[in-house]
């Protein structure tokens, strides 16, 4: 009995820690990701150094609200296939996330030009589709080989 205890606790116990393994590279992963699309966004802005020292945390902020109402709306998403009862109201929710996509989207633009001017904080949000079409197109490359 207390052999069988030792088996299943040491199974735990690599479960564990290959999940905690998978969670890290993950997490490097994206910090890859952002650290790239930090270098492409200096690029194709011609930032300065002091323009990007300003610009950045602004870009951070401006990313994290984002990503939240991007999980909100997904989440919102995933909630009504499951419920199996797509009504409208539902829609209305789904609506009302972009609408807060593109009023944050209006408040950053404004906060970027603070820093960089009208016109690159308008070409920010293509320059921000172009990186993103990049690694999709990288991600297709990897799937096929």
């Amino acid at each position: 009995m207390v052999r069988l205890k030792h088996v299943i606790t040491t199974i735990c116990l690599i479960l564990f820690a290959s999940a905690v393994a998978m969670g890290q590279s993950n997490q490097e992963r994206f910090e890859a990701i952002e650290k790239q699309k930090a270098a492409y966004i200096s690029k194709q802005l011609r930032l300065t150094p002091a323009e990007a020292q300003r610009f950045f945390p602004l870009y951070n902020q401006y990313f994290k609200e984002i990503m939240d109402v991007k999980s909100k709306k997904n989440k919102r998403s995933a909630d009504m296939r499951n419920s199996q009862r797509s009504n409208f109201r539902g829609s209305q929710d789904i609506i009302e996330f972009d609408a807060q996509e593109v009023e944050i989207k209006k408040e950053y633009r404004s906060k970027f030009a603070e820093v960089i001017g009208q016109a690159r904080s308008s070409q920010f949000f293509a320059v921000e589709q172009e990186f993103i079409k990049l690694l999709y197109k990288e991600l297709e490359g990897r799937n096929k080989n």
